[in-house]
C-alpha cells in the first residue's frame, strides 16, 4: 500500500531535501509539501493524506506548533496518522503530544528521515492507528518516570521496564523477543505482568498496549 503523505516543515532547504528523499520511497506518495500550521491544516483538508509528517516548531512562535498541529488533526482528521518530528528529544513535548492518547501518533528525532526504513515503519503503524516512538524519547520518558516513587512502574523488575520501552516503540511481540533475546512466550508473560501490575482492565491487546504507554507517560507528572 502506498501512503499519502503531506510533510510540514518551515526551514526550506531541509523541507526541499527532505521532499526529495520522501519522493524516492515507493511506499510513500508525497502530496504536499508546506512550511506552516495553516498551510498543513489546509492542505489535509483539501488533498485528504493518509499520514502527515510534521516538525515540531514552526512559525509564528517556533515552540508547539507541530504538537498543536497533530493534536487537531487527530481531533478533526482520526484517519489521518501523524509523525512529529524534532531536533532534539525533548520530553515534555512528547507528553504533551501523547497525553491525550498514542493511537495515530508519532514522535521522532530528525536523524531518524535519513533511516527511510523507520520513518515508512513509523508512517505505516501510525497509519494503522498505532504509536511510533523514537527509542530516545522513551529512554527520557523511562528515566523520568522510574524516579517517580509513586510511578506505577516503581514495582515493575528492570526486564519487565525493557519490555514496556521495546512495547512503546510500536513493537510486536516476535519484535520485542528478537531485540531482547528472549522467547515469545516469555516476552507474552513479561507482557501479561506488565499489564497486572499497572492495573490495566482486560480489554483488547491493542487497547492495553496503548494504555500500558499512557501509564508511564501520565505518571511523570501534571500535564504541560
Amino acid at each position: 500500500m502506498v501512503l499519502r503523505v503531506v510533510f510540514a516543515e518551515d526551514n526550506y532547504l531541509v523541507r526541499e531535501g527532505t521532499s526529495a528523499l520522501l519522493a524516492e520511497v515507493d511506499e510513500i506518495e508525497l502530496v504536499g509539501a508546506v512550511e506552516d500550521p495553516n498551510s498543513l491544516m489546509k492542505a489535509v483538508a483539501e488533498l485528504h493524506p493518509d499520514a502527515v509528517l510534521t516538525d515540531i516548531r514552526m512559525p509564528p512562535t517556533f515552540t508547539s506548533e507541530g504538537i498543536d498541529a497533530a493534536k487537531r488533526i487527530r481531533a478533526e482528521y482520526p484517519g489521518v496518522g501523524v509523525v512529529v518530528l524534532s531536533q532534539y528529544a525533548e520530553n515534555e513535548m512528547a507528553f504533551d503530544l501523547l497525553s491525550d492518547g498514542v493511537a495515530g501518533l508519532g514522535y521522532l528525532l530528525k536523524e531518524r528521515v535519513s533511516q527511510v526504513d523507520e520513518l515508512v515503519r513509523a508512517l505505516q503503524d501510525v497509519c494503522r492507528g498505532g504509536s511510533a516512538l523514537d527509542p530516545k524519547i522513551v529512554d527520557g520518558l523511562m528515566n523520568r518516570r522510574s524516579r517517580e516513587a509513586k510511578s506505577p512502574l516503581h514495582g515493575l523488575t528492570d526486564r519487565e521496564r525493557d519490555v514496556l520501552a521495546e512495547m512503546a516503540t510500536g513493537k510486536n511481540n516476535a519484535a520485542i523477543a528478537r531485540s531482547l533475546f528472549l522467547s515469545d512466550r516469555a516476552v507474552e508473560k513479561h507482557i501479561g505482568v506488565v499489564f497486572q501490575k499497572l492495573g490495566l482492565v482486560d480489554e483488547g491487546e491493542v487497547n492495553r498496549r496503548v494504555k500500558a504507554v499512557l501509564a508511564f507517560l501520565e505518571a511523570s507528572g501534571p500535564r504541560p
